[in-house]
């Protein structure tokens, strides 16, 4: 194997693995997000567990954080929960952060 094959091998393994992080640092972020949203709209226990499940699921409705968001936006408009767009897209990279900082203390 050349040098080169061994760099490319690491870069691509370097990806892979950065992806990786980045996937379930968001999965973790939504959760949190999910947790944080149903506190807001006075769910607790299972039924918060739920509906932070339920955050989760909505990621996979399309690429980016917009689903996520609508769906935060619509529960919390039928809620009567007072939060801006602003203050909602903050507590997501808030919480991206957290996550993120949560999944390299893990190891």
């Amino acid at each position: 194997m050349t040098t080169f094959d061994s760099r490319e091998q690491a870069m691509e393994a370097m990806f892979v693995h950065d992806e990786d992080m980045k996937f379930r640092a968001i999965a973790r972020r939504n959760r949190l997000l999910g947790l944080w949203a149903a506190e807001k709209l006075g769910k607790s226990g299972e039924d918060a567990d739920r509906y932070a499940k339920s955050v989760v699921m909505a990621d996979f409705e399309e690429e980016g954080d917009q689903d996520v968001f609508r769906k935060i936006r619509r529960d919390f408009d039928a809620g009567g929960v007072e939060q801006s767009d602003h203050q909602i897209r903050r507590h997501m990279d808030e919480l991206l952060a957290a996550a993120a900082q949560q999944l390299l203390t893990e190891g």
